[in-house]
């Protein structure tokens, strides 16, 4: 059993959907091996949003998000359901500071594609579940790959999300495996992660 000190807390902004966080949690189990915590809500971000862009500020929201005393948990995940944006981004699906503790995942532009196409519940699930892994990796300090089916693949529309697999290469999975070995401080507890992604 991993301590809290070892855990990932998963933070929803807002109302979430309970399957969400459901999909969330057993992702960050099963792919990275680490164990994961479903804390209370917070508010929905109204100090964030940008009139005339009508979306809310990304990085106001993470500086925000890391003021908040989470001293127990290893990193913590903020899912909100509104759409995010960074000035150089018309949008983005997650945020991360690369060796970071905080990151932000949004359900928001996961809903439909540039065509308008409606995907099944299952699938925004999934796409949502790659966008968690995924800026959980940059928290790991995993830079972008440039494999296209890796996790840690740079995905600028869904289409790209949609190739990207739940795996690593193994270039990325194992500076993970190094990078979450050194920061839980015990190999034991988090070898059984990379049975599936190396």
């Amino acid at each position: 059993m991993i301590s809290k000190k070892g855990c990932i807390g998963v933070v929803p902004f807002g109302e979430i959907p309970s399957v969400a966080l459901k999909t969330i949690t057993d992702h960050i189990h099963r792919i990275l091996g680490l164990e994961t915590e479903i804390l209370p809500p917070l508010e929905k971000p109204s100090y964030a949003f940008d009139k005339r862009r009508m979306q809310y500020d990304a990085a106001i929201i993470l500086n925000r998000f890391k003021s908040l005393p989470f001293q127990n948990y290893l990193k913590v995940i903020g899912i909100l359901n509104f759409d995010l944006f960074i000035p150089v981004f018309t949008h983005v699906m997650g945020q991360a500071q690369e060796g970071g503790k905080y990151a932000l995942a949004s359900m928001y532009r996961l809903r439909s594609d540039s065509a308008g196409n409606q995907p099944s519940p299952g699938e925004i699930l999934d796409r949502l579940a790659k966008v968690v892994l995924h800026e959980t990796g940059h928290l790991f300090s995993v830079p972008h790959c440039m494999n296209e089916e890796c996790l840690m693949h740079f995905s600028d529309s869904l289409e790209a999300l949609d190739t990207i697999c739940f795996s690593l290469c193994r270039y990325c999975a194992q500076y993970l495996k190094d990078f979450i070995r050194r920061e839980v401080g015990n190999a034991t507890s988090v070898s059984r992660a990379y049975r599936s992604v190396v």
